[in-house]
């Protein structure tokens, strides 16, 4: 298991570029919001959070310039479609359903 230097509120974390080798932040940005979207495909919500969470934090720490890079329908799903449903106004995780 690989423990990364972003923290997130989940206890597993991904290798990130630090460990993988990797050199290019666009490039690792890129890779995570992929993950993080197959995860949300296969209906793997706690993962995917996960990795969002990582994605956005090194997104967020990229330059304009970088930003622009990132291509447009990752940068859509990363800041729009994926706050709708993991964003601050949504039922956090773990709270179960409600008792009839």
């Amino acid at each position: 298991m690989f423990i990364s230097k972003i923290e997130t509120p989940y206890p597993l974390y991904p290798p990130l570029m630090s460990e993988r080798g990797s050199v290019d932040p666009v490039k690792e940005t890129c890779r995570l919001i992929r993950l993080a979207r197959s995860y949300w495909d296969a209906h793997r919500n706690l993962a995917c959070r996960t990795h969002r969470a990582i994605a956005l934090k090194l997104y967020e720490s990229l330059s304009r310039e970088q930003k622009e890079k990132v291509h447009l329908a990752l940068r859509v799903w990363l800041r729009f479609r994926s706050e709708k449903y993991f964003g601050p106004g949504r039922t956090p995780p773990g709270t179960g359903r409600r008792q009839k």
